[in-house]
């Protein structure tokens, strides 16, 4: 997957909000899927530029299952609930319900 920096996600979502331009033409314009420019929307529109922050985190259980709960509850896909918890990948998340449904709680 390749790392696109701060510069180009801040590009391509300002360039979404204040255009007239579809997801699939600004992804266009700027080399980037349109499904990537969608989480990124997302994530702004929710966190600000604090989205995009580069950290790693170690995150507690209590938190993954109040994700899990989330989407449970609600409904919403593994990238929306990325986005609302300002998770930095889907794929993390993906990773905590494919570890919670097979292994069980001890496995967050």
């Amino acid at each position: 997957m390749t790392k696109y920096s701060l510069e180009t996600k801040l590009a391509a979502v300002h360039a979404y909000l204040q255009g007239g331009d579809s997801f699939k033409e600004t992804a266009h314009k700027h080399s980037v899927t349109s499904s990537m420019l969608k989480e990124w929307v997302a994530k702004f529109r929710k966190h600000g530029e604090m989205a995009f922050k580069e950290s790693y985190t170690n995150h507690s259980i209590e938190f993954k299952m109040d994700v899990l709960h989330y989407i449970n509850e609600t409904g919403v896909s593994i990238s929306e609930a990325a986005a609302h918890f300002n998770v930095a990948s889907p794929s993390t998340v993906w990773n905590w319900c494919q570890l919670f449904e097979t292994q069980g709680i001890e496995a967050l």
